[in-house]
C-alpha cells in the first residue's frame, strides 16, 4: 500500500525534511571521523581501535536496518522516521556524557541500530510519494545528506573544538536530530503506510536474486569508498601524509563542496543514461582514484582528496534506484534494508578497521590501492545483473 499522489507542493517538503533527517541521521555516524586524532590522545588508544569505532557504529546500523521492517510493519514508516531520528539525539547525548570507554562503545552500538532504522523507510517514503520518472532526481537531492554530512562534520568538529571538549560536537547533533525528528512527527507528511518485515520466505525470495548479491557487493565497495575512507581519511593525511590536524579536516571538508553539483548531476544521468551504465562508470573512475590516493607522492594527494568524493557520490541514486526496481513495490524497504545490512558492515565496519590495522604498521597507502582495485575490478559483475520489475534502462 503506498500514499496517494501527494501534490508537488507536498513532495517538495516531505524530500525536504527527509533529507534533513537524513543530514543529521549520516552526520551522527561521520562526526568522530575528524575527532580522531583528538580521542585517541584523550583515550590513550591506537589506530586500529579508534577504526574499531566504526565496526562498533556499522554492527549496530546492520542490526538496525535488519530490524526495520518490523518497526515499520507496526509503526509506519512516518513513526519509524521520526522515532529514528529522536532515538539517534538521545543516544548521542548519552555518548557524549559518558566517561568510560566502554560506555562510549556502547553508546556507538546504540546509535548504529536507531540511525539504521530510518533508511528503509525513508527510500520507501520516497519512491512511493514520488513519480517513477522522477526516482532518480529525489534520491539524488535525498542524497545530498550525506555530502553535507561529509562537509559539515570537520568544520563542526573544528569549531567546536576552539571552545569545548569534543564531547560538545556530539550533543549539538543529538540535539538537533531530537528536534528535527519530532518536527517531522508532527507535520511531515507521507509513510502513513506501514512496512513489510523480513520473514524466511521474502528473505528466502529477495536473496535468490542475483542482482540482490550483486548489489551487496556494490553498495559495500562503494559505502567503503565514502564513508569507509571519509572514516579515517584525517588520521591518514595526519599519520602518513604529515598533515596539521587543522589542515587536514579543512581540506577534507573543502574537498567535499563540488560534490553538491555531482550529487544532483549523477540523478539526471542515472535517469537520462540508466542506472547500469552509471554505475559501471562510476566504479571504474572511482577505483582508479582510490588508487591514486594510495601512490600519488607528497602534497599532490591534495588532488585525489578532492576527486575522489566526487566519483564515489555518484553512485548512490543509480543503486538505490536498482534495489527499488527488483522487487515488488511492497517490498522496497526490505530490499534497501537487506543490501545495507551486509554492505554496511563491510564498508562502514570491516573496512575503517581494515584500514587501522595497515596504519598500526605504516601501510595506509597499501589499504587504499587493494580498496580502489577491488572496485575497478566490480564492474566485471555488472553484465551478469539483470534488472526486473519494470526497470526499462539497462
Amino acid at each position: 500500500m503506498t500514499d496517494a499522489s501527494p501534490s508537488r507542493k507536498t513532495r517538495i517538503f516531505l524530500l525536504t525534511l527527509l533529507t534533513g533527517i537524513f543530514l543529521l541521521n549520516f552526520l551522527s555516524r561521520v562526526v568522530l571521523a575528524p575527532l580522531l586524532p583528538v580521542i585517541e590522545k584523550e583515550l590513550g588508544i591506537g589506530h586500529a581501535a579508534a577504526g574499531g569505532f566504526f565496526m562498533l557504529i556499522a554492527t549496530g546500523y546492520a542490526a538496525g536496518l535488519f530490524g526495520s521492517g518490523f518497526v515499520s510493519s507496526r509503526l509506519t514508516h512516518r513513526r519509524t522516521i521520526a522515532w529514528s531520528a529522536v532515538a539517534c539525539g538521545c543516544f548521542l547525548l548519552l555518548i557524549a556524557a559518558s566517561h568510560s570507554l566502554w560506555a562510549i562503545r556502547l553508546g556507538l552500538i546504540l546509535l548504529g541500530v536507531s540511525s539504521g532504522i530510518y533508511l528503509p523507510s525513508g527510500m520507501t517514503t520516497i519512491t512511493a510519494s514520488i513519480p517513477a520518472v522522477h526516482w532518480g532526481k529525489a534520491i539524488a537531492v535525498h542524497e545530498l545528506a550525506p555530502v553535507f554530512a561529509y562537509i559539515l562534520a570537520p568544520f563542526v568538529v573544528e569549531g567546536v573544538l576552539v571552545f569545548w571538549p569534543w564531547q560538545a560536537a556530539l550533543a549539538v547533533i543529538g540535539v538537533a536530530s531530537a528536534i528535527l525528528g519530532l518536527t517531522f512527527l508532527r507535520f511531515g507528511p507521507g509513510g502513513d503506510f506501514t512496512g513489510e518485515a523480513p520473514t524466511i520466505g521474502n528473505i528466502r525470495l529477495l536473496s535468490g536474486k542475483p542482482a540482490f548479491w550483486i548489489m551487496v557487493v556494490l553498495f559495500g565497495l562503494s559505502i567503503g569508498s565514502s564513508m569507509g575512507l571519509f572514516s579515517m581519511m584525517t588520521l591518514y593525511l595526519v599519520a602518513e601524509r604529515d598533515f596539521e590536524r587543522g589542515m587536514a579536516n579543512a581540506l577534507i571538508g573543502l574537498s567535499r563542496i563540488p560534490v553538491i553539483a555531482m550529487a544532483l548531476i549523477s540523478g539526471w544521468i542515472s535517469d537520462r543514461f540508466g542506472p547500469k551504465p552509471t554505475i559501471a562508470a562510476v566504479m571504474l573512475f572511482n577505483g582508479l582514484a582510490t588508487i591514486l590516493l594510495g601512490v600519488i607522492p607528497g602534497r599532490w594527494v591534495i588532488l585525489t582528496v578532492v576527486l575522489q568524493p566526487m566519483l564515489t557520490v555518484c553512485f548512490f541514486p543509480a543503486g538505490f534506484t536498482i534495489l527499488s526496481r527488483i522487487v515488488p513495490s511492497g517490498a522496497r524497504n526490505l530490499s534497501v534494508s537487506l543490501t545495507l545490512f551486509i554492505a554496511y558492515l563491510i564498508g562502514g565496519g570491516f573496512l575503517p578497521t581494515l584500514l587501522g590495522i595497515f596504519g598500526d604498521m605504516g601501510a595506509f597507502s597499501a589499504a587504499l590501492i587493494l580498496v580502489g582495485s577491488l572496485m575497478s575490478l566490480s564492474v566485471l559483475l555488472l553484465p551478469r545483473m539483470t534488472l526486473t520489475e519494470g526497470a526499462k534502462n539497462e
